[in-house]
């Protein structure tokens, strides 16, 4: 399927909605760390995680670990700062979808590992800063899921 792949989240219940879309979808959900919350049971469960156990969740100490996976096909980066929209792009099973913390984006160093037609932006209204973090991710994939007419791999 896809890969959403969270860098340093920061806010639990974006994170549980995000758990629960990728459960949703069969989506391979991947986290950087550091978390800015506790992924135990009883954590999870006040954090609206409770479908953590329904979905493909996978924690990387860095990302260097993350991008080591195999089954990513091609790794595009959501950001404001894209030139590229998001509905411009054709998507293929495995392509994975790189988010930034809630709190801070995405470090430049972090940007600087990917070329400018893997930043890929969604639409907004000018001067706005940013959409929710668990929105921007389920247009993501539902777009990329759409374009491979709701396949399930």
């Amino acid at each position: 399927m896809f890969h959403i792949i969270l860098f340093a989240p920061q806010i639990p219940p974006n994170t549980g909605n995000i758990i629960r879309l990728s459960a949703n979808t069969g989506t391979k959900l991947h986290l950087i760390e550091p978390l800015g919350f506790r992924l135990d049971e009883k954590s999870c469960r006040r954090a609206g995680l409770d479908y953590r156990s329904l979905a493909n969740v996978h924690i990387h100490k860095d990302l260097d670990e993350c991008l080591e996976i195999s089954s990513l096909a091609r790794i595009f980066v959501i950001t404001s700062h894209g030139r590229k929209l998001l509905f411009d792009q054709k998507f293929v099973t495995g392509d994975a979808f790189l988010f930034g913390s809630e709190t801070s984006g995405l470090p430049e160093s972090v940007h600087a590992r990917f070329t400018e037609d893997q930043k890929l932006r969604l639409p907004m209204i000018a001067g706005n800063r940013s959409l929710n973090l668990s929105n921007a991710a389920s247009i993501a994939v539902y777009e990329a899921w759409r374009q491979t007419r709701f396949a399930i791999a």
